[in-house]
């Protein structure tokens, strides 16, 4: 077959490299009340109305902003820096965190990752272009090329959070925020831990988070036993409502095996299909209406 240079077909997909070395969730061996506020559920989640979840995603923001806020002013060394009682993006991460808490963009893999990198690279890409003599008159293109390159960067890495975006913007054009440099990082670390905290505690109560910490595709094949993987050829995943299996071949797939069946709380893919996070909930979903 000729060589065909076609960009527009490239993909790169992080999680396959990644995946098979993480070990599996261990909240399933972890007592049932205390699992519970690790998003760990073995029934299915009964939907709410909107009023209740509009009063829990006022408290839950209220109560985070709250908290980062009150832990930021009482730690001497943010007053010596100058830092802020909280960045400003925060604000829009509480609105995924306690209200779209079902998105794929609001679980805690993309709201702590995406944080962290975007943090990163406003502060490298602030202190490359301090370093000419004229960086204050470039300061509009050094905030573009950060916010840019902070998408790119969450966007390969599977960390998509739009709040970051704004971080690695604040990073570099909002004046108070960018002359704490590498200071900024434990500023957002500490309160991207302290809403992850809040949100576990009551997004739990009667709602659901996180629906995966790291992703909803089977993680962890590196560490089964040879005996496991020879039981069958079936891989199957019950973390969620649904029963998510990767049905695997040892010979080219034909074209009933690339099929994707779906029964009653049991999803059937090819091993060979990758499904984005959003696909995978949105068949588990349709499995549990059946």
């Amino acid at each position: 077959m000729p060589f065909r240079f076609a960009p527009s077909s490239w993909h790169f997909n992080i999680d396959n490299y990644v995946n098979p070395w993480l070990p599996p969730p261990p909240f399933k061996y972890l007592p049932a009340p205390i699992a519970r506020f690790f998003g760990h559920r073995k029934e299915h989640q009964q939907p709410l109305g909107n009023i209740v979840m509009v009063f829990w995603a006022f408290l839950g923001v209220f109560c985070s902003i709250l908290v980062i806020e009150v832990v930021g002013h009482q730690i001497p060394s943010f007053a010596d820096h100058g830092a802020p009682i909280i960045v400003g993006s925060f604000g829009a991460a509480a609105v995924l965190e306690f209200y779209a808490i079902d998105s794929p963009l609001a679980q805690p893999r993309n709201a702590i990752l995406g944080q962290i990198f975007a943090s990163v690279i406003g502060i490298v890409i602030n202190k490359l272009f301090e370093l000419g003599p004229q960086s204050h008159h470039l300061i509009w293109v050094a905030g573009s090329l950060s916010c840019a390159s902070a998408v790119a960067v969450m966007a390969l890495t599977g960390t998509i959070h739009p709040p970051a975006g704004a971080t690695a913007l604040l990073a570099v054009v909002d004046r108070h925020i960018a002359q704490l440099g590498w200071f900024l990082l434990p500023v957002v670390v500490l309160g991207c831990v302290l809403m992850q905290c809040v949100a576990l505690l009551l997004n739990n109560i009667q709602r659901r988070f996180p629906n995966y910490w790291w992703t909803p595709e089977e993680v962890g094949q590196k560490w089964r036993r040879p005996r496991e993987k020879e039981a069958g050829d079936s891989d199957t995943d019950v973390e969620h409502g649904a029963k998510f299996e990767r049905v695997s071949t040892h010979h080219p797939p034909t074209r009933d095996e690339l099929k994707i069946v779906i029964t009653r709380g049991r999803v059937h893919v090819p091993d060979d299909l990758n499904i984005t996070p959003e696909g995978r909930m949105f068949l588990e979903q349709l499995s549990e209406q059946i």
